[in-house]
């Protein structure tokens, strides 16, 4: 069989249909693969970030913990809800804690990070804020200026029980 000019025509529209194709099944597939492994090495992360964190003393009370922001948006009030990797607690004081994983990441001062954190900061008003780069097995403690931490409510609770005595011993 021979092929005359618009045969080869059809027969190079034809590899060239199936190359394209090819192209964008292999773009669609090594995206999910590159997905998939950025989950497993976050997931990874944040296993790893439980040992660290506990073997610096602080006790897991919860994971991807959702807190609520309010936004007012040209005068209408919005909400958004953030989630964080983890709460912890230590000698009576929280801490909601970042995982990352990666060379830029782990980073308090790369932009997303930092954006993030400052969020955290805000949406779990009173919780500090650790940073845990997991594959460097580093715990930071991210303090935003004009925020304070929450104080500890023993003092306050030791004053009530003391003026509550004071005051049922001068009634009876």
């Amino acid at each position: 069989m021979e092929l005359d000019a618009r045969g080869i025509g059809m027969l190079a529209l034809g590899a060239i249909a199936l190359i394209q194709t090819a192209r964008l099944v292999f773009r669609a597939t090594a995206r999910r693969w590159a997905l998939i492994r950025r989950v497993r090495r976050a997931r990874r992360g944040e296993l790893e970030a439980e040992s660290l964190l506990a073997a610096e003393g602080f006790r897991i009370v919860d994971r991807q913990v959702r807190a609520r922001v309010q936004y007012v948006v040209d005068g209408t009030a919005r909400e958004a809800e953030v989630v964080a990797d983890l709460l912890v607690e230590r000698r009576g004081r929280r801490f909601v804690a970042e995982v990352k994983t990666g060379e830029r990441a782990p980073d308090p001062l790369a932009r997303p990070t930092r954006r993030q954190l400052l969020e955290y900061a805000h949406a779990f008003d009173g919780a500090g804020v650790l940073l845990v780069d997991a594959e460097a097995g580093v715990v930071r403690t991210i303090e935003v200026p004009g925020r304070r931490p929450a104080a500890t409510p023993w003092p306050w609770l030791a004053l009530g029980v003391a003026v509550g005595w004071a005051v049922a011993t001068l009634l009876s």
